[in-house]
């Protein structure tokens, strides 16, 4: 049995805490972030980690910084075997790292060295990959440049969005986190150095990261629509209004759906008509809205949205940030 402290803070995290409960191996603490304040009442938001270990009376723990002197303390205290992180969300310091007996270890959804930092699942679905996957590293200073104790692959499909694959990889981290666990109670796992050559980084998203593009590829612009879905979603302007689109489809000249009329500026309308939002994209392709959402509203399918809004062909999608 490992002994451990858990550190994690959103609901990607919540598959590998629970498994990690059920196990044989102890928590001895949860570290999660600090409650915030949201809404206009100023309700106090606690995390999905800290309510689950709520559930389970095991003892808490959210300091504002982790090197401060009396929060090592108390993980120094508790003598843990292994601290295992999984999105907590910040930097540990080396003081931290050196207390527990076997390290400290993160489950991070990619397959690094590529997409380390805060958004993998986000990133690898818009830069177009078709495959990502989990990585078990020993943590060391740098961010996400340990050493890999273990990987797991899934293959990426044409459509899939970031939160049903981020929901899949934290499962899968789940699993892989229990089975690493297993090999270093047992002194037989294997530390592989990563390739730090081949690294990239995959910083936090903003909203600025939704803005369409227009003068991509359709495909690019569909990667982007659903690697941000569902936040901070894309986005673009019409008719003086921004506007969320959050299902796409790419239409090629083999597809019963495109248009054959060649148009020359993308983001124009090509077809508004029925469940039919065709807009041209760059290098001659088209993309197919499925579902749009007016700011403040409500998303609705193409076919909805369209009796509301008079939309015709020519209309233009643009964006004051972009040059047309």
């Amino acid at each position: 049995m490992v002994k451990s402290v858990f550190f994690g803070t959103p609901h990607f995290a919540i598959p590998t805490l629970t498994r990690l409960i059920d196990s044989p191996h102890s928590v001895l603490s949860v570290i999660t972030q600090p409650d915030v304040r949201s809404g206009r009442g100023r309700h106090i938001i606690e995390s999905p980690v800290k309510r689950l270990a709520q559930t389970h009376a095991i003892p808490i723990l959210q300091p504002k910084r982790l090197n401060d002197a009396r929060f090592l303390d108390e993980i120094a205290a508790l003598h843990p075997d292994v601290g295992v992180v999984a999105a907590y969300g910040k930097f540990m310091p080396e003081e931290l790292l050196r207390i527990p007996r076997l390290g400290m270890i993160n489950v991070h959804a990619s397959l690094l060295p590529k997409y380390r930092g805060a958004a993998p699942v986000q990133r690898a679905i818009v830069a177009g990959e078709t495959k990502t996957g989990i990585t078990i590293i020993r943590l060391v200073l740098a961010m996400d440049a340990g050493p890999i104790l273990s990987q797991g692959t899934r293959p990426l499909g044409p459509n899939e969005t970031s939160d049903v694959v981020q929901t899949e990889l934290a499962d899968l981290g789940a699993k892989l986190l229990l089975q690493t666990l297993g090999d270093l109670e047992s002194n037989s796992v294997t530390e592989t150095e990563q390739d730090h050559t081949g690294a990239t980084f995959a910083r936090r998203l903003t909203r600025e990261d939704g803005i369409l593009n227009w003068h991509a590829s359709a495909q690019t612009v569909h990667n982007q629509v659903r690697g941000l879905h569902p936040w901070p979603h894309a986005s673009s302007y019409i008719h003086g209004a921004r506007y969320l689109i959050l299902r796409t489809r790419v239409i090629d000249e083999h597809n019963d759906l495109f248009i054959g009329t060649q148009i020359s500026q993308p983001g124009q309308i090509m077809e508004a008509t029925g469940d039919r939002l065709i807009v041209a994209a760059g290098d001659g392709t088209a993309i197919a809205i499925i579902e749009i959402q007016s700011e403040g509203r409500r998303a609705l399918g193409t076919r909805e949205f369209l009796a509301g809004h008079h939309w015709k062909r020519g209309d233009s999608f643009g964006n004051p940030f972009i040059p047309s």
